[in-house]
């Protein structure tokens, strides 16, 4: 697998590769490596390659094309020199980017076949990420290396009907196309396997989030919300607990402040994914505010099915 992310906080990467370990297939996976991160190890029966390459977020246009590349490159070499040794049976690429599969060309020339994992609808995605930067031309550019891109695999997978039916509607082959949604590993989220929390059971509201902290999830019209509960409802105790980072962590923490919400909001920072099942057993509901619009109108948040896979 090449996924240009931290493997070991990517929940559709993982349980992917670890129900193919799980099913007697071995798998090596090449991702990102942040500092202090080893070069390569073994995680839950899947190896991992790591690429000096790290994630920019929050940063421009320019540098996430030039962090796209830089791991295109690095990672497609990768790939090249590990399948001498291994003989690979099939390349999956997992996006964003679409044409990160241009790393599996070398395999794929030799005969492998290369499955393509779109995570997201990425002209979609890159409208709504990048409001400054969108317009006819850009747009155009990214729909054309989205063609080509499922073009060049052998097949391509994708997370919900709504993206199939979009890339369907732009040309892409209906019978290229298979979906695996973003459900959880169940064996991880067993809420069986946690203490089981009665609602409010010590006089106080718990919710939760996990996840990233960017402008898609509507976490500043959370905290509004929850400072018109406090106001209106001096009867009931609220908790917000943040398990997450991005780009707008600091103007979050600094509305909480505004909002006076400081001793009812906490910020944690990222968690390893093995944590977040107990993080979401402690409290009583998990939220996934997400804001609508053409992008987040075709996705369903990882957060939805690991909550309800809680029972929260």
């Amino acid at each position: 697998m090449i996924a240009h992310t931290y493997y070991d906080e990517d929940p559709r990467v993982r349980r992917e590769a670890e129900a193919l370990v799980a099913a007697g297939r071995p798998v090596h996976v090449i991702g990102l490596r942040r500092p202090g991160d080893e070069r390569a190890g073994v995680l839950e029966g899947v190896y991992v390659r790591r690429i000096d390459v790290q994630r920019h977020q929050g940063a421009g246009v320019g540098t996430y094309l030039r962090e796209y590349l830089a791991f295109l490159v690095r990672s497609g070499w990768a790939a090249a020199r590990a399948h001498r040794r291994e003989r690979f049976g099939l390349v999956q690429v997992h996006t964003v980017p679409d044409f990160l599969v241009f790393a599996a060309l070398p395999l794929r020339m030799a005969g492998v076949p290369v499955l393509l994992d779109l995570h997201e609808a990425m002209p979609d995605f890159f409208r709504a990420r990048f409001v400054g930067a969108a317009n006819p031309i850009t747009h155009r550019l990214l729909l054309l290396q989205e063609r080509v891109s499922v073009g060049l695999a052998t097949a391509a997978v994708t997370v919900n009907e709504a993206v199939e039916d979009r890339l369907v509607a732009r040309g892409i082959p209906h019978d290229k196309l298979s979906i695996i949604r973003n459900s959880p590993s169940t064996s991880r989220f067993d809420p069986a396997g946690r203490p089981r929390r009665a609602f409010a059971a010590d006089g106080t509201v718990r919710l939760v989030y996990t996840g990233a902290l960017t402008p898609i999830y509507e976490l500043d019209v959370l905290l509004e919300a929850m400072a018109l509960v406090v106001e209106r409802r001096t009867d009931l105790r609220l908790h917000l607990d943040v398990y997450g980072r991005g780009d707008s962590e600091q103007a979050l923490r600094a509305r909480a402040e505004e909002l006076g919400l400081a001793d009812a909001v906490a910020f944690h920072g990222r968690i390893p994914l093995a944590d977040v099942p107990a993080v979401i057993a402690a409290a009583d509901v998990g939220l996934a505010p997400t804001r609508l619009d053409g992008y987040t109108g075709l996705t369903l948040s990882t957060k939805v099915y690991e909550y309800a896979a809680m029972r929260k």
